[in-house]
């Protein structure tokens, strides 16, 4: 079956980094967008990064354009997501999602799968 698993997540105080990775098996990763959600306490799911199947396009939230990159490597069938200068407000449950469109959606209903999600808490 599919499986998304997402790890790298953690504690790091405000302008710390960390990197996201999104390991997946029991699907054909390069024919599969990816892309990042986070949701925070009370909060709805929110789009944040997502890349197309070959990495030729990626695009952003505005929230995080500038400080997060998001990269694949279809080979080792692994997505992440670089996050650089980390503020309070980035911290969430980061989940990876699948979306078999050639164009990754920017809303979750468009993904087909879904990781189980890794915490990231980013402290003042």
């Amino acid at each position: 079956q599919v499986q998304l698993v997402e790890s790298g997540g953690g504690l790091v105080q405000a302008g710390g980094s960390l990197r996201l990775s999104c390991a997946a098996s029991g699907l054909p990763f390069s024919n599969y967008a990816m892309g990042w959600f986070r949701q925070a306490p009370g909060k709805e799911r929110e789009f944040v990064a997502c890349i197309r199947r070959n990495s030729d396009r990626t695009y952003y939230a505005d929230s995080v354009k500038g400080r997060f990159t998001i990269s694949r490597d279809n080979a080792k069938n692994t997505l992440y997501l670089q996050m650089n200068g980390l503020k309070p407000e980035d911290t969430g449950v980061y989940s990876c999602g699948a979306d078999s469109s050639y164009t990754p959606g920017l809303t979750p209903g468009e993904y087909q799968y879904w990781g189980q999600g890794t915490q990231v808490t980013v402290s003042s």
